[in-house]
């Protein structure tokens, strides 16, 4: 090779592959373009702080994280699935004989390959209609609207699994359907073998337990038609009682409670691992600086502003999820 070719390809890979560290580009000088430079090029740390920060009045974060606990995870990983009845065997043969060994159980288990999805959304905003605090805005609104996606996820999730009952709860008959959500609770634990520990309403199905209490006509109907949901899940025996309120936007003209009319009783652990027995979990991978990350792209008329998340959804242990449609 001559020493003109080798200035040549020098040269070549200073144009190509420079060494900068993504963030400093200067003008006149070509780059590689890769996922790596546009995240550096247009990431927001004062915008992602902003998101991270920042908590919508009704805070639907709590209560998507009260229905599906967040387990921190890679973006790819692994989980192992119990065989739920081995965890509840009891022996009659366990003596051991004087020089024998004691009996050997074995606990089977499948092992599940999962991934986060990257989930975001982008609002394009134009200087000329900007004001101060529209990025910040946006920043909210778009923050927001991640959440409740993944809020309708877990419905999603909670319906393909559960096992599901129609009950009356009008006043037209006499019920009491605090007894009848304690039953779905017992029926949880005898198909799980841990009780049910919470208990979520849509806002249809609370005010209908509401109103079949009231309509009792007792002192004891009045005082249970009143209790606030903390206070009901210390009746019921549950460690939380969940009033998912949240709606969406069905279609042009009509908003849709999430929950609508369900009460579901399920199992879930705060704080969880990826290998425990809680029937749902929402797995997120860390962006490094929070939940959700911010991006800012400017264009010469407008304004890209983009926040992402990696999440997933999963249903890791079927058994004991249990509704009911309250009409």
């Amino acid at each position: 090779m001559t020493r003109n070719e080798t200035r040549i390809q020098a040269l070549v890979r200073q144009i190509v592959f420079p060494d900068d560290r993504g963030w400093d580009n200067r003008s006149g000088v070509l780059y590689a373009a890769n996922e790596e430079r546009f995240t550096a090029a247009h990431f927001s740390q004062p915008l992602t702080t902003y998101a991270v920060g920042w908590q919508d009045p009704e805070n639907i974060l709590a209560t998507l994280q009260a229905m599906a606990p967040e387990v921190q995870i890679g973006p790819r990983f692994e989980y192992k699935t119990a065989v739920n009845a081995e965890a509840f065997l009891s022996e009659t043969d366990d003596i051991r004989a004087i020089g024998s060994p004691f009996k050997r159980v074995e606990y089977k288990s499948a092992s599940v390959n999962a991934r986060t999805h990257n989930k975001g959304l982008t609002i394009r905003l134009d200087r000329d209609a900007m004001v101060d605090g529209d990025e910040e805005r946006a920043v909210a609104r778009l923050t927001n609207r991640i959440y409740r996606s993944d809020l309708r996820r877990v419905i999603v999730v909670l319906l393909a699994n559960d096992t599901n009952t129609s009950q009356t709860w009008d006043g037209s008959t006499v019920k009491d359907p605090d007894q009848e959500v304690m039953e779905e609770i017992l029926a949880s634990g005898d198909s799980r073998g841990i009780d049910a520990n919470i208990v979520v309403y849509g806002p249809t199905a609370w005010s209908k337990r509401a109103l079949s209490h009231r309509l009792q006509a007792t002192a004891g109907g009045f005082a249970s038609a009143g209790l606030t949901p903390e206070q009901l899940a210390g009746v019921l025996g549950v460690r939380r009682v969940v009033l998912c309120k949240e709606r969406y936007q069905s279609d042009a003209s009509t908003k849709t409670a999430i929950a609508g009319a369900y009460c579901f009783v399920y199992y879930v652990l705060d704080n969880a691992g990826k290998d425990d027995p809680s029937n749902i979990k929402r797995f997120v991978t860390p962006t490094g600086d929070g939940r959700v990350r911010v991006y800012r792209e400017e264009h010469s008329k407008f304004i890209d502003i983009s926040v992402e998340h990696y999440s997933t959804i999963a249903c890791t242990c079927t058994l004991g999820i249990r509704s009911i449609t309250a009409s």
